[in-house]
């Protein structure tokens, strides 16, 4: 579903009566943000247009809004985790039911991570572990350039609840740069 699509739909669910002069903030601020961009490769740019600035411009709106100002984390980080983080969730899983799933999902991951322009890490990789140590990311980058530095532990969450209870693929990370650390330590291994 498309992102403004989902939001929507989110906040008529959660917000109700609020939703549609939320929503119109949100679309508002969403325009403002994406005719802001430039100097960005197209992967970036699309990144940025269909996944973190809608999340960006909600949580800019909820905090514009002065009878929502008080609970703008609170909401965007339920949105993330409760739409977003299990979305996510339930398509790795859904992942694991194929043969050879670890070999061919840590393939697939370090491969993105060695090629990707949204984030500068390095790779270190074992027979059963990978591990992945981001010290520059699109997410953190876009938090802090568009005013909210404070809402990226929210997108840092995410990652919690997207690798967290599956049966094939454990995670464990000991920081982020969301959360004030000085890379984002993602250790993946073999269940």
């Amino acid at each position: 579903m498309d992102q403004q699509k989902q939001i929507h739909k989110w906040l008529r669910e959660v917000i109700k009566d609020d939703a549609e002069r939320v929503f119109n903030v949100q679309s508002s601020v969403y325009s403002g943000c994406v005719a802001s961009l430039s100097g960005r490769t197209p992967n970036q740019y699309k990144t940025l247009t269909k996944t973190i600035l809608p999340r960006v411009a909600l949580y800019k709106a909820l905090k514009a809004d002065e009878k929502l100002s008080g609970s703008a984390y609170e909401l965007i980080h339920r949105y993330m985790i409760e739409v977003i983080g299990m979305q996510k969730h339930k398509s790795t899983a859904v992942l694991e039911i194929i043969p050879g799933f670890y070999s061919i999902y840590s393939r697939s991951f370090l491969k993105i991570m060695r090629t990707t322009d949204l984030q500068k890490s390095t790779q270190e990789e074992g027979k059963d572990y990978y591990n992945i140590t981001i010290t520059d990311c699109l997410w953190y980058n876009a938090c802090k350039e568009f005013g909210c530095p404070e809402l990226c532990p929210a997108f840092c969450d995410v990652d919690d609840v997207t690798y967290g209870n599956l049966r094939k693929l454990g995670f464990t990370r000991t920081q982020t740069l969301g959360k004030g650390g000085e890379c984002c330590d993602f250790h993946f291994y073999r269940k």
